[in-house]
């Protein structure tokens, strides 16, 4: 049985905040460490709670589904309802950027394997979980575009394409003393938050509806539940205490499966709860932006970049969700830490028939970084140079190297210092000789070493969430 600390009384919680600069632990921090801590999951559920699982066509990726035929999946013991887009009360719709290409339920076409056609409403979450399993299609597939390669093959985006350019890098790369190309591949990756996707509805008097949800983002998730039910905004509350993880995946992707609680409640008149089972979170909600970055550039005898273009190919699978300011960040961070004199950064939003890609930490930061660095180590191999002495070569100087691909000057530069510091520091050099002379004489297990800048931009790429905002209330006390 854990034991928790008392409540402080009025005149020792006074006396524990009088001092400014004290350290205070997190508010939470005892319940996280004890267990103790509520999160969606743990909240009583009401009497009468129902439970919701969601069903999708495993026959195919991509195509049509001509019948869906339920019959065994309400039959089954248990089950309370069977929800489809024909039961939505208000708009079938759940995308983040007002794209209205994020249907809640699909009505017949597939876009991605596990993307939602109906919701199972039962007593309990087991029984709902079963008979989703027990629907029948009749299917016609169409052979799907997985891969960012299949994705360009096919040619479809699910946003316009955008560049930076500066000169004529093209030419450029091409009369440069060297010059050389490549493509790199750029891998997505799982968010796998503790908790997974959660909400619980609880229908209110007069039409209201309460939400309990695991969001990153719970203003959308209240716009999106009052769209998805036709009601005000204001008969939408939701409370968001904390999430077990979210790492980007719940900033957009929360809002379906609070829709679909929220229509659960409504259409039975009983609080409904869904969360989702670790396999179909993994298959049914986006992960980190996998890239494929095509890169050209130019170099002159010590390895400064006259001219480089870099072709960015996004897979943001089958709608729009955030890839608009993921593509654009990663286009931001397109030359990291250095000077590049000519220059196009191009980026192509590219289609694919899978579960639309969402915001992962970095927001497309990480992708463009990886891409420029691994030029820089490129570069290093064909001119037979340290990478630090190229990467020390292009970092952004004085006035004349100050501009960023995006037209930005670049102020307060401390790079080349900080990193001459922590060359010395680290004794890189003689670290690096050491490791060099260790691989000549092994055959099979390899040594490396590596100093790396990072630059990450704090700006939103949505102009109008750069703003701030503040509610003081003065207490007499």
């Amino acid at each position: 049985m854990t034991t928790l600390r008392p409540l402080p009384d009025a005149a020792s919680a006074a006396a524990d905040h009088a001092v400014v600069r004290k350290s205070v632990p997190h508010d939470s921090a005892l319940l996280h460490v004890t267990g103790a801590a509520r999160y969606v999951d743990d909240i009583p559920e009401p009497e009468g709670t129902l439970h919701i699982a969601p069903g999708y066509c495993r026959e195919a990726a991509r195509g049509r589904f001509t019948a869906m035929d339920l019959t065994a999946v309400r039959a089954f013991p248990g089950v309370v309802a069977v929800l489809t887009a024909e039961d939505v009360p208000g708009e079938n719709d759940c995308s983040p950027a007002h794209t209205h290409d994020e249907p809640i339920f699909t009505s017949g076409e597939i876009r991605f394997l596990g993307q939602p056609a109906f919701a199972v409403v039962a007593r309990t979450r087991q029984a709902a979980r079963k008979a989703a399993r027990l629907v029948k299609f009749a299917v016609e597939p169409v052979t799907p575009a997985i891969t960012v390669d299949e994705g360009i093959a096919r040619g479809e985006m699910v946003l316009p394409p955008y560049q930076f350019v500066r000169g004529t890098p093209d030419d450029s790369v091409k009369a440069a003393p060297h010059s050389l190309s490549g493509s790199i591949h750029i891998g997505g990756q799982e968010h796998f938050y503790l908790e997974s996707q959660v909400s619980l509805a609880i229908p209110g008097e007069a039409g209201d509806m309460a939400i309990h949800t695991s969001s990153q983002h719970p203003s959308e998730v209240q716009v999106l539940v009052a769209q998805a039910l036709g009601v005000p905004a204001a008969a939408v509350t939701v409370e968001m205490r904390r999430m077990g993880g979210g790492f980007g995946g719940k900033e957009s992707q929360a809002s379906v499966w609070a829709c679909m609680a929220a229509i659960a409640a409504r259409v039975t008149g009983r609080p409904a709860k869904i969360r989702l089972d670790r396999d179909d979170d993994m298959t049914m909600t986006g992960k980190r932006h996998d890239f494929r970055v095509d890169y050209a550039v130019g170099t002159d005898a010590d390895g400064r970049i006259i001219a480089t273009t870099m072709d960015q190919y996004a897979r943001c699978g089958h709608s729009a969700d955030l890839s608009l300011g993921i593509c654009d960040r990663a286009m931001f961070h397109a030359d990291n830490a250095y000077y590049l004199p000519e220059v196009a950064v191009r980026s192509k939003r590219i289609r694919t028939d899978t579960v639309s890609n969402t915001a992962f930490r970095g927001f497309g930061g990480p992708q463009g970084m990886v891409a420029i660095e691994r030029v820089m180590d490129a570069i290093a191999i064909t001119l037979g140079k340290d990478p630090l002495d190229v990467r020390m070569a292009n970092f952004y100087g004085g006035p004349g190297r100050d501009v960023t691909p995006y037209n930005m000057t670049v102020t307060d530069n401390i790079m080349p210092e900080l990193v001459a510091e922590l060359e010395k520091k680290t004794d890189y050099r003689a670290r690096r000789a050491g490791i060099d002379a260790f691989n000549r004489t092994s055959p099979f297990l390899k040594r490396g070493i590596a100093l790396t800048p990072v630059k990450f931009g704090i700006s939103f790429t949505l102009i109008h969430l750069n703003q701030a905002g503040a509610l003081v209330h003065v207490y007499q006390d």
